[in-house]
């Protein structure tokens, strides 16, 4: 499997995501400028996090009418899995790919700190290696990570079973204590928690891992034909 990782001018934890498919996942990684075009050569898409454009404006405002885009939302239509952690997900919410916004932190302080998720819905193709339930230990570094949306997007996302991960309690107000949210289809995931900085129990925790060994697999399973 072929990922890439998007790099917009204030990317800040791209390094962190190529090391964690590259080096603990054992697949193939490229850094993927954002001004590239087109991303057919691969097979899954990964929005680091950072302050890309300097969080101008709003988190991720600038950086969803980047080029690159246009060829994410094409591989998001196609079904591939996309995934934007902290500052992707901010970008995945202000390009329409998933629904809602995120406020500043309840308290307005920069949050940075080991926080304890819950797994709500393990049928997805970002979290089949979790049973549903599992408490996992995951870093967080945001100060806009308070999600919010309107009663009926709500109402909707839990219908749809689109709540993935929440946290164990509430860290910085968001609504429902919601820490990650995939569309309807299931193919892109948004999170402000970091997967890839918990990879390795040297970091503290590799809780993350399971993350992407459920993408992996997710695409092995559809991909690869054993004889």
């Amino acid at each position: 499997m072929k990922f890439a990782v998007i790099v917009f001018p204030g990317s800040n934890c791209d390094v962190d995501m190529y090391h964690a498919v590259k080096d603990e996942l054992g697949e193939q990684v490229d850094l993927v400028w954002h001004d590239a075009d087109n991303l057919d050569q691969y097979d899954g898409i990964l929005i680091p996090g950072g302050f890309s454009y300097g969080d101008y404006l709003r988190s991720g405002a600038i950086a969803h009418m980047s080029v690159v885009m246009n060829a994410i939302k094409k591989a998001a239509e196609a079904g591939k899995p996309v995934l934007g952690v902290c500052n992707g997900f901010q970008i995945l919410l202000e390009s329409g790919l998933l629904p809602g916004a995120m406020l500043r932190n309840k308290n307005l302080k920069f949050i940075c700190r080991t926080v304890e998720l819950s797994v709500e819905n393990n049928k997805t193709m970002f979290t089949s290696s979790y049973e549903k339930g599992d408490k996992i230990r995951v870093p967080i570094a945001h100060g806009e990570g308070n999600y919010y949306c309107d009663d009926e997007t709500l109402a909707k996302l839990k219908e749809n079973n689109q709540i993935v991960f929440t946290y164990a309690s509430d860290v910085n107000g968001s609504l429902s204590d919601i820490a990650g949210i995939t569309n309807e289809k299931g193919n892109v995931l948004g999170m402000m928690p970091h997967p890839e900085r918990a990879v390795d129990d040297l970091l503290g925790s590799a809780d993350g891992l399971k993350l992407f060994q459920s993408i992996v697999k997710h695409w092995r399973d559809s991909h690869v034909v054993n004889a």
